[in-house]
Order: structure tokens, then C-alpha cells, then sequence
């Protein structure tokens, strides 16, 4: 029976061309190299190496045996490489990038699937805004995210998966009793979320664009930082807002009791989309959250296919 210490210390000894550098090599007494050498001579029946001078020369049957074993100890490392990674998988830390909105009515059942899957894991979900997860994706700091799709992607791999509805969501049934055209928006009481990404944030980007395109410049009343907070300032009837329709799902029945929505006219909508850096070889790990992701959001949100 061959072993990989065998193969070992005959690749070494013929690239040393010597018993005695092939020790040197790899840290074992002479003795002991000659000993593994004759133990697989024996095993093969077959001569090895033939001594000449201080060295050894290869015979034809240790240049055939030598691909063989190269590609044998080759194969050894890579499953010890694989075991290895998939120790680190279950008990390392994931983490994985997700903007605000998606972030509500997403993350806590993702964090349920990873942990299903691997309740060794520390699952760490990063992110506020796209243009923050963005900007961590550039850096390194992660490796993949769910985001708005941008509106320039350089240096950025774009996976459009699913879309969501922005809608406007009031506290007076009278003003989603039907669509909200651009003119009723722009004269509306607003509170809007993401005031720190109020330049970059592509709702506010496709809010501004609505409105541009009707002659009209948008306007805020309130502006705050989180979806939350914005839908309790409409459920105090002192504004009303826009939301993705997942937010105001998960959102309105528990902090704005009495407020509906409508869509806006023309229908609104904002893609979402898996990020990674282009040519980026992902780990198991980025892997399996952007396909538990992906399965997430699409059911939550008009899937593209």
C-alpha cells in the first residue's frame, strides 16, 4: 500500500537527484529516507532509483511513477484545502451587504436560512444605504450585496433580480384614493428617509427624475434618516411619504395604523440587484448568501428573471 509520506520523499529525492539533500529537504535523517524508498520499492516490485556516485539517477519506472505521484499528493492538499475551507465556512463569520428597505423585510429570514444551514456561522448583515454598501464593495470590505441597482456601475459586476413598487403612503385615505401624480407629489407634505444620501440615494434620484420630466422641483417638509421613523411621522398625520411597497408592508399596519398607499403615476419602480466587484472569485461563504438573497427578495418583490 502506497502512503503520501512515500510519494513525498521519492518526489524529493528525485528532484535532489540525493538521498542525502532529499533529508536535508525535508527534515529527516538519511536512514529514514532510505528506508521510505526501499518500502516502496517493495510495494511496486519495481527498482526506484539506481546509486551512482553520491547521487541517485531515476529509472524509467520512476519517471513514470513521478506525474502519478505529483498529481496524487496534489489531490491530497486539495481536499485538505477544501476541509479545511468548509471548517472555516461553519464556524467563521459571513458577512454580506444590504441596503435599508431590502434590509426590512429580508435580513431577519436570511440570517433564519444561514443559520439553519449553518448554526456554527457569525452572520454579520452590513449596510444602510446602496451608496454605503457601495462604497464598502470598492474598499474590500465586502465581497457581495444586495443593493438598489446603481446608476454607474465601474468596476462593478450588475445581477438585476427583482424589482419593488415605490409607493406613496398618507394617513388621509383621500390622497391614495388614487395614483399620486407628479404635480400632487411635488405639492405634497413630505418626509422622506436616507436625508445623509439625500444626492445619491436612487429613490430620491428617481423621485427628482419624475418630477424633472413634469417641469417640477421636489421639496421635503421632514427628513430623517431610517424608513421607520418616516412612516411614525406619517402615522402622526404630519406628513406623508414614498416607500418601497415591501416597506409599507411590513411597515404601515405596525407604525402608521389607518395609513394606505397608492402607486404613483407613472408607476415608480427601483431595481434591486446582486453586487460584486468585477472578476472578483467569490468564497463559499458570498456564494451562498447571494443565492439565499436572491430566493429572499424574490419573494417579496417582482422577481427578474
Amino acid at each position: 500500500m502506497l502512503s503520501l509520506h512515500q510519494l513525498r520523499c521519492f518526489l524529493t529525492v528525485y528532484e535532489q537527484g540525493s538521498l542525502t539533500a532529499a533529508a536535508e529537504e525535508l527534515g529527516y535523517a538519511q536512514p529514514s529516507i532510505s528506508e521510505q524508498i526501499r518500502t516502496l520499492e517493495k510495494s511496486i516490485g519495481l527498482q526506484l532509483f539506481r546509486r551512482v556516485g553520491r547521487g541517485v539517477v531515476p529509472t524509467t519506472v520512476a519517471d513514470t511513477l513521478r506525474p502519478h505521484a505529483e498529481a496524487t499528493i496534489a489531490a491530497a492538499e486539495e481536499a485538505l484545502r477544501a476541509v479545511q475551507q468548509v471548517k472555516a465556512f461553519e464556524t467563521g463569520t459571513i458577512r454580506f451587504g444590504m441596503f435599508g428597505s431590502a434590509r426590512l423585510y429580508v435580513s431577519a429570514t436570511l440570517v433564519t436560512d444561514v443559520l439553519e444551514r449553518y448554526p456554527g456561522v457569525r452572520v454579520e448583515i452590513i449596510g444602510q444605504n446602496s451608496t454605503e454598501v457601495l462604497d464598502d464593495l470598492r474598499r474590500g470590505r465586502l465581497e457581495a450585496a444586495l443593493i438598489a441597482a446603481p446608476p454607474t456601475n465601474e468596476g462593478i459586476d450588475v445581477l438585476p433580480v427583482a424589482r419593488d413598487e415605490m409607493v406613496y403612503v398618507s394617513l388621509d385615505p383621500e390622497r391614495t384614493a388614487t395614483p399620486v401624480t407628479a404635480r400632487r407629489l411635488a405639492e405634497a407634505r413630505l418626509v422622506l428617509a436616507d436625508t445623509t444620501y439625500r444626492a445619491t440615494d436612487s429613490m430620491r434620484l428617481a423621485l427628482r427624475r419624475m418630477l424633472h420630466e413634469a417641469g417640477l422641483n421636489p421639496q421635503t417638509r421632514i427628513e430623517v434618516e431610517d424608513v421607520e421613523t418616516a412612516i411614525e411621522v406619517v402615522g402622526r398625520g404630519l406628513a406623508d411619504t414614498v416607500v418601497h411597497a415591501g416597506a409599507a408592508k411590513q411597515l404601515v399596519p405596525r407604525l402608521a395604523p389607518g395609513a394606505t398607499w397608492t402607486s404613483l403615476r407613472p408607476r415608480q419602480y427601483e431595481t434591486f440587484a446582486i453586487v460584486h466587484r468585477i472578476g472578483a472569485t467569490l468564497s463559499p461563504a458570498a456564494q451562498l448568501m447571494i443565492e439565499l438573497a436572491v430566493a429572499r427578495i424574490r419573494q417579496v418583490a417582482e422577481p427578474i428573471r
